[in-house]
């Protein structure tokens, strides 16, 4: 049976993709049942402020990793696993990988301090970088290894912040996964243990937003978030800041990367720099959390749960179309590309500091009129 199934990659991968879906759903509805105060803390100190209840157990993350891991165990069995797997770069995704859960998990289960979570990130980049997987876009390495460590803890902050309305991080995740695959398959590279780790990932990510999608069930918490942090910043590197598919003699243009990795994650990007640069100019620390995301600003003109999470929907699927524009027909790569792309990421950018910026101006207004109101009360 195992040799036939080698013989027809197409039905391995079609198998495991529903097994995996199975598993996470089986799974998650049993961590639904007995885990129900996982996640689930005091926020006394205000760093954490979600859009709709929190009074929800954070566990659909505890699935991703579990997946993900199968799915490495898997590929030993069901190919032969080449090379790559006994690289040291690929010890380096574990580990890393392992630390962004472990870290996550701890913080669920007993809210740890946020300069413990900041040392593991590092820690994470670290790791990468010590195994080989560093963004190679300098001829001067300081910079390399310095962008690389930058890269990997702001993706995972970003994660864990973009985590704020139902649906939206495991919507935005998958999609930064399916352009990997897109990449994976556009240049039929199947024999290989990323992608089958890819295809686990995005499964138990289909699986969760079964539990997600608003009104939601359940929570991935920072379980969640900082194992696909780390995850998708290490899918990053290797598939889109460093191009795997192109020899070292002809390497891919700067722009090309840069364009590739921004429109693969605009929208953690766009959410993270918004968010920190209004709370920082308000005087208010970007690690305290509050309805200011990106997220919000669609819900502030007029949008459910439901469609702000079909919005993103709408902007990750342009974000794929874009990659495969990228890959498939912009071969011949011109600065006028890259301009192009850059104009698209400032529009959106900018639309979403306007309405975030115009809501916390009218917010501001109002608690000053209620200030007024107030005193003049006193006054009588």
């Amino acid at each position: 049976m195992i040799s036939y199934l080698r013989e027809h990659n197409e039905l391995i991968y079609i198998l495991f993709f529903a097994a995996a879906i199975t598993f996470s759903v089986l799974i998650n509805g049993l961590f639904l049942r007995f885990f129900r105060t996982l996640g689930i803390r005091n926020n006394s100190d205000g760093t954490i402020i979600r859009w709709g209840s929190y009074s929800k157990p954070s566990v659909g993350g505890i699935t991703f990793y579990i997946v993900f891991l199968l799915s490495v165990a898997s590929y030993t069995v069901m190919f032969s696993p080449p090379e790559s797997m006994y690289h040291y770069g690929f010890v380096g995704l574990l580990l890393s990988a392992a630390a962004g859960f472990l870290v996550g998990l701890a913080d669920d289960a007993y809210d740890t301090r946020p300069f413990l979570k900041f040392g593991i990130q590092l820690l994470c980049g670290i790791i990468l970088v010590a195994t080989g997987i560093v963004i190679n876009i300098s001829p001067w390495w300081p910079l390399n290894y310095f962008l690389t460590l930058f890269w990997v803890v702001g993706i995972m902050n970003s994660v864990n912040m973009l985590d704020n309305m139902d649906g939206i991080t495991a919507t935005v995740s998958a999609g930064i996964i399916i352009n990997a695959l897109v990449k994976i398959y556009l240049y039929e590279d199947f024999n290989n243990v990323h992608f089958i780790a890819l295809m686990g990932v995005l499964a138990s990510l289909f699986a969760f937003l079964w539990f997600n999608w608003h009104p939601s069930k359940m929570y991935m918490g920072d379980t969640g978030s900082q194992f696909l942090g780390v995850f998708l910043a290490t899918m990053g590197i290797i598939y889109f800041w460093n191009d795997p598919y192109h020899t070292i003699v002809n390497p891919p243009p700067t722009g090309k990367l840069v364009s590739s990795a921004v429109m693969t994650f605009i929208l953690p990007i766009v959410d993270t720099t918004v968010v920190v640069y209004n709370r920082v100019t308000s005087g208010k620390s970007p690690f305290v959390g509050g309805r200011d995301h990106t997220t919000h600003s669609l819900a502030y003109l007029g949008l459910s749960d439901r469609q702000v999470a079909l919005a993103f929907i709408a902007l990750v699927f342009c974000s794929i179309c874009q990659n495969i524009m990228i890959e498939s027909f912009l071969y011949n790569w011109k600065h006028v590309y890259t301009i192009g792309f850059a104009i698209y990421f400032f529009g959106i950018l900018s639309f979403f500091f306007y309405t975030t910026r115009n809501k916390l101006s009218k917010k501001k207004e109002e608690d000053k009129a209620a200030a007024a109101i107030g005193s003049e009360t006193v006054k009588h």
